[in-house]
């Protein structure tokens, strides 16, 4: 006899989320999990707790935050894809369709699975006992890595007033050091302009004398009279450079000072323990440095080319200023 076709399986509709009983919620996932694989089982119960959760209020928060996690990394949500709700709407199977339907927000459940990574289940549960809100561990998750060991570990203890003295003196560290660092910042800011404008003043003045240096070359014009300008011209770039070497032993000066305020009100400082500034004022001494050094190297080779090219006429000039010395002194004992 042949055998008949087996009738297609009915659609299956989710539960709506909404305050139902628990013997609605218990009879909707015990269909769903007849007719759904282990994976889409886990998505079907979490929305069935959901319901129960919000009909008892004795949901644990870690429970809660542990499978949202599980069906987000292995991306469960997407089983949801086709689906219909009781009200006839296609599901596309995202993230935020699943939120929406256990009933709370996208964002609210990923600060819930932010929560569990950064403190553990064991020190988030013990917090939620607390009532330590999500605007608590907001604050505590910005923390630096050590200082959030160290609340985890206070939290473990389950002693609420250690927890939260020692998060307040955290926080106001931290703001007191982000505060800091705002001046130096600031103060960096100022300084970059000032050398902006200080590039541009070099830069103009390269320009007048290229300027100059062409009016020199010029054959028309008597020796002396070309020179003449050109030995001030050398005086006044003397002057400013006199004046530019000036400002940068003041930074080297002012950099000192800060070092000195910086370990002054840093209550952590101990002279007998290696010490790492602030990475703004390591960032300041090397652009102060490489200053420097540029500076440096730029006079070596000017006076490199200089020598390269006029080495016996400056010895020559040096003799001649010599002698010319030794006579004046030779004629004042006459």
């Amino acid at each position: 006899m042949a055998r008949t076709a087996n009738k297609a399986k009915e659609e299956i509709e989710l539960p709506a989320i909404d305050e139902q009983g628990i013997n609605d919620a218990m009879n909707t996932m015990t269909t769903i999990q007849s007719e759904y694989n282990e994976e889409r089982d886990l998505v079907n119960q979490l929305l069935g707790q959901a319901q129960m959760a919000d009909a008892f209020g004795k949901f644990s928060q870690t429970v809660w935050a542990s499978k949202l996690n599980f069906v987000k990394e292995n991306k469960l949500y997407r089983n949801l894809s086709g689906k219909k709700t009781p009200n006839g709407l296609e599901l596309k199977g995202t993230w935020e369709e699943f939120c929406s339907l256990l009933g709370v927000s996208d964002e609210k459940a990923n600060q819930d699975i932010a929560n569990l990574k950064s403190f553990g289940e064991e020190a988030l549960e013990s917090m939620s006992r607390m009532g330590i809100g999500y605007r608590e561990l907001r604050q505590y998750r910005k923390l630096p890595e050590d200082q959030k060991t160290a609340l985890i570990e206070v939290a473990k203890a389950g002693d609420k007033e250690a927890l939260v003295e020692l998060a307040e003196e955290f926080i106001a560290k931290n703001a007191k050091e982000k505060e800091q660092l705002k001046k130096e910042n600031s103060n960096l800011q100022a300084d970059y302009k000032a050398l902006s404008k200080r590039n541009a003043d070099v830069a103009k003045e390269k320009e007048e004398l290229a300027i100059k240096l062409a009016q020199f070359e010029m054959k028309t014009i008597p020796l002396d009279e070309r020179l003449e300008p050109f030995k001030k011209q050398i005086a006044e770039t003397q002057s400013r450079m006199d004046k530019l070497f000036e400002e940068q032993r003041q930074y080297v000066d002012i950099m000192y000072k800060l070092m000195l305020e910086i370990l002054e009100n840093d209550p952590d400082y101990d002279p007998e323990k290696p010490y790492s500034l602030p990475e703004s004022m390591q960032i300041a001494l090397l652009t102060l440095n490489g200053s420097a050094v540029l500076t440096l190297d730029q006079a070596r080779y000017v006076h490199r080319e200089l020598w390269s090219k006029f080495d016996s006429d400056i010895m020559e000039a040096q003799q001649r200023q010599e002698s010319l010395v030794n006579e004046n002194i030779q004629d004042l004992y006459k």
